[in-house]
């Protein structure tokens, strides 16, 4: 997993060149000010997303971490945030609603816990995920239902000092490519494979795996994050968002 800390405050102008792909990372736990800006911008189908949630910080956080998305993607569309309107694929996966042809903007994002991972791509598909390292989880029934055979021999070869950091490596390598293909549960998760192990390359074993590049990345301490995007001809630049 990349460790490295080079997440910047960004430029007034974002520019996103055909062989990159922006990653940002943003708390969502917003001061009133900001949280009322992020909530005057949503559509009215956000609103009522929004206000579906039981919980108050459930609430926040996902007007944070939609506002947010729009803020962003308004800079690289150059357009209004709160003028832009989402499609959906068949299973669910946001993009950019466009008059004429594809956008040339794609993104997905992940929020967990009150932290937030977008990523930004020119023309190609990508998928993002995001999960808190949670030593007291219980992994092995689900890594029994949900591994491939390749992944659970992998997974119990480790020490159970490492088996925690492992899991959460495999779910979030694994989301992010089923996320990047935007088929949802159409793709079995044990039907494909990924390597796990902690300070090991990221490995994709799958049907078209020379179709994607597979990277996985820590935005904050405690915090496991995958990107899956096309081709391998691309490289990461990490921009942190401030209010």
């Amino acid at each position: 997993m990349d460790n490295s800390c080079d997440w910047s405050l960004p430029p007034t102008k974002l520019d996103l060149a055909e062989d990159e792909i922006h990653l940002w990372r943003a708390s969502l736990d917003l001061k009133k000010e900001a949280l009322d800006r992020c909530s005057s911008i949503l559509s009215q189908d956000e609103k009522v997303r929004a206000s579906r949630f039981l919980f108050p910080h459930d609430r926040d956080h996902f007007v944070a971490a939609r506002g947010i998305l729009r803020e962003l993607l308004g800079r690289y569309a150059d357009d209004s945030p709160a003028l832009l309107e989402f499609q959906y694929g068949e299973r669910g996966k946001p993009a950019l609603r466009v008059e004429n042809g594809e956008p040339s903007v794609r993104f997905n994002l992940s929020h967990s816990r009150g932290l937030a991972v977008y990523a930004f791509a020119r023309d190609r598909e990508l998928g993002i995920d995001l999960e808190p390292i949670r030593p007291e989880f219980s992994a092995e029934d689900i890594a029994e239902r949900h591994f491939s055979p390749q992944e659970l021999e992998e997974w119990h070869r480790l020490t159970p000092g490492l088996r925690a950091e492992a899991f959460f490596l495999c779910w979030t390598r694994k989301e992010a490519y089923v996320k990047a293909r935007g088929e949802g549960l159409q793709i079995p998760l044990a039907s494909f494979s990924v390597t796990l192990t902690p300070g090991q390359p990221e490995i994709l074993q799958s049907v078209d795996s020379t179709r994607w590049g597979l990277r996985s990345f820590q935005p904050a301490p405690g915090y496991a994050a995958a990107l899956a995007a096309e081709g391998r001809d691309w490289r990461l630049v990490r921009w942190d968002w401030r209010p």
